[in-house]
């Protein structure tokens, strides 16, 4: 029996169900079950159901909450925020929401923005679940070979949660493409463990100086003082002159063991999450690209410290043969820096102020606009080369 044939008994009975005495409604319910083959309490709940919804049928399960108008508003949010996912997404709704409305960039009614605010971390969860990821398989090469002097850096291995901020780890990105041969752009990425700040810069080969170079840039732009650094066993960073460089700074060197790269789990995660993410794979072998690199780095790093969110990992225990994690809540690292007892006041009043100007919706389209750029410069570099190197192939 099909689900109309069903309602249009249900709603013979219904009338009569209701005002009969308990021996007639007993009657009508084994008339009922047994044409529609429902089992007795599933017939009563019918009877139950049409008469709240005065003899029509409603839908089955709960009532839907939140409705597509939610869901758009809360795409709109996942999009500024670099389509991260429902964990980070929550903490910081009400953030992006305020922002947006304040500089007239939000579209949604009131009802629905009430409705997004108040939606819990599970159901944000499920629902960014259902948005399409942009998601790549590939896998980069690593440029990195252990140094013959890396016997002068201590290793250390942690634990890393009792390091103050300004104790971060650092590592460098090859833009190779599918080979190594000839001269590269690199990119040198520092996360600080306790507030996880990023920054970048983008430096033409690896050589000391130019290092030393990109170290500085970040130094500068880091709006708290750098206290350690943490690279692996690279020779760019584990040498004399990054030595002596740190040394004249007040900065610890430190480095990771050989061949464990969980050592630089911070960084080594970044790597993917900002540089892969916003710049992927492809091969920088021009050397007029370097400044529009750190152009796009220095948007790239406001939006990500101000308006992305965040997870420490706070507990890791073996159970079995796997482990059980526990993550604390997530936050940006902006946030982190302001609950930082570490970090001065003067500091936390300078972000503050930058903060209330910024928009994380125009800071993702200038990102996307500078990225455009920057393959469409590479690409116009490279064609002459690549017209060269095939007519000298083709004799």
């Amino acid at each position: 029996m099909n689900m109309t044939t069903k309602n249009q008994l249900f709603g013979r009975y219904l009338s009569e169900y209701l005002k009969a005495s308990a021996e007639r409604k007993s009657e009508i319910l084994t008339t009922v079950c047994e044409v529609t083959c429902l089992h007795r309490k599933a017939a009563i709940r019918k009877f139950r159901r049409l008469q709240m919804n005065g003899g029509r049928p409603g839908k089955r399960g709960r009532k839907v909450e939140y409705g597509p108008d939610v869901t758009v508003a809360l795409r709109t949010v996942w999009e500024a925020a670099s389509e991260v996912c429902g964990e980070l997404v929550h903490p910081v709704i009400g953030e992006y929401v305020e922002i947006l409305k304040r500089d007239e960039m939000w579209y949604h009614s009131e009802v629905t923005t009430k409705k997004l605010i108040s939606m819990s971390e599970a159901t944000v969860k499920r629902r960014v679940s259902t948005f399409t990821h942009s998601k790549s398989a590939r896998k980069g090469i690593s440029a990195t070979s252990p140094s013959k002097l890396k016997e002068i850096i201590p290793i250390f291995t942690g634990p890393w949660k009792d390091k103050p901020p300004g104790f971060g780890q650092i590592d460098t990105v090859v833009h190779c493409g599918p080979s190594l041969v000839g001269d590269l752009v690199y990119s040198v990425n520092y996360t600080d463990i306790c507030t996880m700040w990023v920054s970048c810069a983008a430096q033409w080969n690896k050589g000391e100086k130019a290092t030393t170079d990109s170290l500085n840039r970040i130094r500068a732009k880091v709006p708290f003082p750098i206290l350690g650094m943490h690279p692996d066993t690279g020779s760019e960073f584990i040498n004399w002159f990054l030595k002596n460089w740190c040394d004249s700074n007040h900065i610890e060197l430190t480095r990771s063991r050989s061949y464990h790269k969980n050592d630089n789990a911070y960084v080594e995660q970044k790597n993917g999450h900002v540089i892969r993410r916003f710049l992927g794979y492809a091969r920088l072998d021009r050397r007029e690209v370097v400044d529009l690199m750190n152009e796009l780095y220095s948007v790239l790093e406001t939006y990500l410290n101000h308006f992305v969110a965040s997870r420490k990992l706070e507990e890791k225990v073996r159970v079995g043969s796997k482990y059980r994690r526990r993550y604390a809540k997530g936050t940006t690292a902006y946030r982190r820096v302001l609950a930082s007892p570490e970090i001065s006041q003067d500091i936390k009043y300078r972000l503050t102020v930058e903060h209330e100007t910024l928009n994380p919706l125009l800071l993702r389209r200038r990102i996307a606009t500078l990225t455009e750029d920057l393959f469409t410069l590479n690409r116009q570099l490279r064609e002459p080369m690549i017209a060269e190197t095939l007519e000298l192939a083709l004799g």
